[in-house]
């Protein structure tokens, strides 16, 4: 059984993420990056859409639906609906195979417990997998971007996703230092809403706020600076209204999270030994997630350590899904890193 589960399903790896799952497939590359979002009824709890789909539900949801991120701060907060969303982009993935028994290699935060870690590995195991493999979210960044995680020297990533910051320092195939915080893009998102909300009493949704972080959104000033409109509700007159918002405005609405991402990163190499802290300083940190996308915020971690700042050359969003495609392509050389 073994040997023809091997035959007919092809191994996968998850990016199990806050905002998005990103999935790949031995053989046929990443094939899946949509939203970890899930609707569904709210009486009978049948699930509607997953994804893509769900994603254009939010925010006009009639009385009958509910859509549902069921990961919080990068564990799962909802375990039947996760559950219920790895089942089906599983099945989608593999949608031409007979038997749907794979390997599974799924990145966590390296700040999950052993409880949230259970939690993932139960998850994948009851939609079918043959075997299951974590991999903390920094180790498999690092290794997507090609960073010598198994010699001698010290490599330093920042991984922003949707729920959780990942800072760790990697050395001979093992975390040295980790810093994971609990602060991110999702964060962001939510600070841009509340500004909205304080400054404008104008009401926007998630979806909006996300929309102002990627047009105008920054960490350092941008030259020129630029303008966007924002649509939502008037909480005074509660009546639509549409007005004119620019970038100065919308990096003062991220100042703290991004203030409380670079203390992580000084936390981070504080307590980074002598001796690899001498590698940081040859050698760089590298930035990867979408959250490290955030214009301007490569230059405030350099303004902030002095040190040198690389943003992910390929694809810093898919940065952690590309480290499961290798561990999975090597799987013997990256043993070391799975638990």
């Amino acid at each position: 059984m073994a040997f023809l589960s091997r035959f007919f399903s092809n191994d996968i790896g998850i990016d199990l993420g806050t905002a998005n799952t990103l999935i790949y497939v031995k053989g046929e590359g990443i094939v899946l990056n949509e939203p970890s979002i899930v609707a569904r009824h709210v009486m009978t709890k049948k699930v509607i859409a997953v994804g893509m789909e769900a994603k254009e539900m939010m925010g006009r949801e009639n009385s009958e639906i509910e859509t549902i991120r069921p990961l919080k701060d990068g564990v799962i907060a909802d375990f039947e609906v996760t559950e219920e969303m790895i089942r089906y982009f599983i099945r989608k993935v593999q949608k031409n195979k007979l038997f749907v028994c794979p390997r599974i290699v799924v990145s966590v935060p390296s700040g999950s417990t052993e409880v949230e870690k259970r939690a993932v590995r139960n998850s994948c195991e009851r939609v079918g997998a043959r075997e299951v493999y974590l991999v903390s979210e920094p180790m498999a960044a690092a290794i997507g971007i090609g960073l010598p995680v198994e010699q001698a020297v010290g490599s330093m990533v920042i991984d922003i996703g949707g729920g959780t910051t990942e800072i760790a320092v990697i050395a001979l195939s093992g975390i040295v230092t980790a810093e994971s915080i609990r602060v991110a893009g999702d964060e962001m998102d939510r600070a841009i809403t509340e500004w909205m909300r304080k400054k404008y009493n104008l009401l926007i949704g998630p979806r909006n706020s996300e929309q102002l972080k990627f047009q105008i959104g920054s960490a350092m000033p941008l030259d020129p600076e630029e303008e966007a409109p924002v649509r939502g509700r008037d909480l005074v007159a509660a009546i639509p209204k549409t007005l004119m918002v620019d970038s100065r405005e919308i990096r003062e609405a991220l100042a703290d999270p991004v203030a409380q991402i670079v203390a992580g990163v000084r936390r981070g190499l504080e307590r980074t030994p002598p001796e690899l802290a001498a590698d940081i300083l040859d050698r760089g940190m590298v930035l990867s997630g979408g959250g490290g996308k955030l214009r301007g915020m490569r230059e405030r971690l350099i303004e902030a350590t002095s040190l040198p700042t690389y943003l992910d050359s390929e694809d810093p969003l898919s940065a952690v899904v590309r480290g499961n495609a290798r561990i999975l392509d090597e799987f013997e050389r990256y043993q070391k890193v799975l638990y």
